[in-house]
């Protein structure tokens, strides 16, 4: 057991610089999966304890105004475990320093503090007092943003009044995880908050006593959601019901959702590449060694060691060096992990997210580790237990060389001597030369993948913010509104154009399938909110039917062409075929687009618009955010700059974190495959280059031979690398394609050049340390014969 334990440390000395590298490999691959799938599942068990703890309820509905008797019916549905009664309004807000306009969200609570689905967490200050109608409790994450503590006091027009609100404590709840207003899918959490008030003081100044306008349940095991949420919408037909919807429609919820979900895919397949090249790696370092220590195999056999400890001797080694790059990943992945969850803290709000690393990511990790050793030793193993005594003892064959391509066409004749060798060397080991290039191909691969994910951010960015959404500022209405007001809005100091539009509440349905959405009426000629098609060329809007986006089009599995039942919402309820005219792109969101006026006769409607897309002279901001604070009939205002600081602060950071984490992995592997290379080369053509020397070439003739054929290999695998790497891409974008955003596969030119620079880099550092052990070569020691 010692001779072979001596022998296995002296291999690995050897080989130092290999198993170092391919040690490294395995450690991004560790590092990679524990950080990315501790945090996933961090996040995963932080948000069902929060929903668990507070009670954060199962369907949900929002209607014009039903007594509160109506909650006995409700709460009698089959399936109804709980119900939950509210008042929701929206009002807008004076926030002291915010020169803009804030809207608020007001949600109704009980006077007296009691269990109730969608509780609060209180996070500092205290509840509120009965019969106090000017405490509020406000969101956390919109108290943060604005610097408000509690005691102090914000301004609001509540019903066309204004009043002062003191905010007398700070809270989270389920429901808004994730926080955002009217108008968008991204958080402004400066300019919108939630504030839970009073009931009693809530409906008195809303004219809302003895009644609601939303709804929550929550529903018993086993219950059927979509027969609950049938009946419901059939009770809440006549009070106005917008239609119910689950848990997995409700926006906080869907949002933070496709967030764990994309940690999961990441989890799954940045690590699974990392791995399966340290596999690659150990399958060639181990293939080369058992085959230049056949005259030791032939030795130990000879001796009397068995076919299993022969094995079990190349087998330790791989399991060593994968150990060890699993104690060092291990480290780095914690680091990493524990610096993702609390990126995520500081933007989705939990009472509780602590990086953790569970059991079952320990072993999976170890397992995966495990088998990675196993299968990159499993043909070198192999291939040393099935060689006899006799035959191992003698030397390897000498190759069968003849005549090859070079020579049948006259190219060698054209190549220096130096050239000739290098192409030879690699036409004759051409499949060690293919495994060569596909280890490096991976290396580049990697590397593109890695900026993939920065490529696609930009590019959803400029599609969002610059060709979709082109207005500075969206003003919603609080009701539907006369045609007029888009001249009274025009008339607004700074307001350069106005774009009205209409949205209404619908489900379409094709099929089996459906889907709540809101219908957008857009101006037939608008500049201010375009829809594109894939080319980012725009969509005129047809006179009739409608423009689905690709995304919600395969949602329902509706064509353009095919015809879809849409049933409004709101008002009279009317029930319509539509025609789908055709389908836009955008990366963010879903959504059905018609012609304004052709909605509005839909609705049997003189143009009532629900807000309307501002263009605005910087210079006169200022005054225009002082008049819409002051406009009763405005619920909610958004900004697009604002928009894209959120989308920046909420994807891009994220996204763009998590690209520059694989990157410097991908670098680190790009280094370990290129210098396994050149060392593994070095170690087998350690004779033929001696021999050189002794016959008068010099030191930089031999080592242009060597580092010349890895330079050869290097740019092959090149165009490889590129394939492989848009091929991952592809996959992530297929992945990572979600109701409110989809990943493009989108790869600038930066990206390829990048990846060629750093297996450069990485090929050039190889070479001088190559270089300097050539310049080290013993030439009597290496010329020895084995025999």
């Amino acid at each position: 057991m010692k001779a072979r334990n001596r022998m296995l440390e002296r291999d690995l000395w050897h080989l130092r610089g290999q198993v170092v590298a391919a040690a490294l490999v395995v450690a991004c691959g560790v590092a990679a999966f524990v950080s990315m799938r501790a945090t996933y599942e961090s996040l995963l068990q932080a948000r069902d304890d929060y929903y668990r703890a507070l009670r954060f309820a199962d369907v949900f509905v929002q209607l014009k105004r039903a007594p509160l008797s109506l909650a006995a019916r409700v709460a009698e549905i089959p399936g109804v475990a709980q119900v939950r009664t509210r008042v929701v309004l929206q009002a807008t807000l004076d926030v002291p320093g915010l020169d803009e306009p804030a809207s608020g969200r007001l949600v109704s609570i009980p006077e007296e503090q009691r269990p109730m689905l969608n509780d609060l967490s209180l996070r500092a200050g205290r509840y509120i007092e009965p019969g106090r109608s000017d405490e509020v409790i406000a969101s956390e994450a919109f108290a943060i943003a604005n610097g408000l503590k509690v005691g102090e006091s914000i301004g609001a027009i509540i019903n066309g009044r204004w009043k002062r609100l003191r905010i007398v404590g700070v809270a989270l709840s389920p429901e808004y995880i994730y926080e955002v207003g009217a108008g968008t899918i991204f958080p402004d959490n400066q300019r919108f908050g939630v504030l839970w008030m009073g009931e009693k003081a809530l409906a008195s100044a809303y004219n809302m006593e003895g009644a609601f306008n939303d709804l929550s349940l929550a529903l018993t095991a086993g219950a059927s959601e979509a027969d609950v949420i049938e009946r419901l919408d059939v009770l809440l037909t006549r009070y106005g019901g917008l239609g119910a919807y689950g848990r997995e429609e409700q926006l906080s919820h869907r949002f933070i959702s496709d967030e764990i979900a994309q940690n999961r895919v990441t989890s799954t397949f940045v690590p699974g590449i990392f791995l399966g090249v340290a596999a690659f790696l150990l399958h060639i370092v181990l293939s080369r060694l058992t085959a230049m220590q056949r005259t030791q195999i032939g030795l130990l056999k000879a001796f009397g060691y068995t076919d299993h400890q022969v094995g079990w001797h190349y087998l330790k080694l791989a399991l060593v060096t994968v150990l060890a790059g699993l104690v060092l990943g291990g480290a780095l992945g914690v680091v990493a992990g524990s610096w993702l969850t609390q990126m995520y803290q500081d933007y989705y709000r939990f009472p509780h997210l602590a990086f953790e690393v569970s059991p079952g990511v320990l072993s999976l990790i170890l397992s995966i580790v495990l088998a990675t050793a196993v299968i990159g030793a499993l043909g070198a193993v192999r291939r040393a237990v099935r060689l006899p005594p006799a035959e191992a003892m003698r030397p390897e064959a000498p190759a069968n060389f003849r005549a090859g391509l070079l020579e049948r066409t006259g190219l060698s004749a054209r190549l220096s001597t130096s050239e000739r060798m290098i192409a030879r060397s690699i036409a004759r080991r051409r499949w060690k030369s293919l495994l060569a290039v596909l280890g490096i191909g991976c290396a580049v691969g990697i590397l593109v993948v890695g900026r993939f994910g920065l490529d696609a951010m930009n590019y959803m960015l400029h599609v969002q913010f610059q060709v979709v959404q082109r207005d500075d500022v969206t003003v919603v209405f609080v009701e539907p509104e006369s045609p007029r007001v888009r001249y009274e809005l025009e008339r607004l100091p700074g307001v350069l154009t106005a774009e009205p539009f209409r949205t209404v509440p619908a489900r379409l349905r094709f099929e089996h399938r459906s889907k709540r959405i809101e219908l957008t009426g857009l101006p037939h000629d608008g500049e201010l909110r375009r829809l594109v098609d894939a080319t980012l060329r725009p969509v005129q809007l047809p006179p009739s039917g409608v423009l689905l986006t690709r995304k919600l089009a395969e949602l329902l599995g509706v064509r353009s062409g095919e015809f879809i039942t849409a049933t409004v919402l709101e008002g009279a309820r009317p029930v319509h075929t539509l025609l789908v005219a055709g389908l836009v792109d955008e990366p963010v969101g879903i959504g059905a687009y018609m012609d304004l006026r052709a909605l509005n006769s839909l609705m049997h409607e003189e143009g009532s618009l629900s807000g309307a897309y501002l263009s605005v002279d910087p210079d006169r901001a200022q005054e225009l955010y002082r008049e819409l604070k002051r406009l009763p009939a405005v619920s909610g205002v958004a900004f697009r700059d604002a928009m894209l600081r959120s989308f920046d602060r909420i994807l891009n950071r994220s996204m763009r974190t998590v690209s520059v984490v694989e990157v410097l992995f991908a670098c680190v592997i790009a280094f370990g495959v290129v210098y396994n290379g050149a060392r593994i080369a070095l170690s087998e053509r350690g004779n033929e280059l001696a021999s050189l020397r002794v016959l008068g070439f010099t030191r930089r003739e031999v080592t242009w031979l060597l580092l010349g054929e890895q330079g050869v290999l290097t740019l092959l695998a090149v165009p490889l690398g590129f394939a492989l790497g848009i091929g991952i891409a592809w996959l992530l974008s297929r992945s990572l394609n979600t109701e409110l955003y989809r990943i493009p596969l989108v790869l600038d030119g930066a990206t390829f050049s990048f990846a060629v620079l750093a297996i450069v880099i990485a090929a050039l550092l190889s070479g001088m340390l190559v270089a300097r052990r050539i310049s080290q070569l013993d030439l009597v020691a290496v010329l020895k014969t084995r025999e």
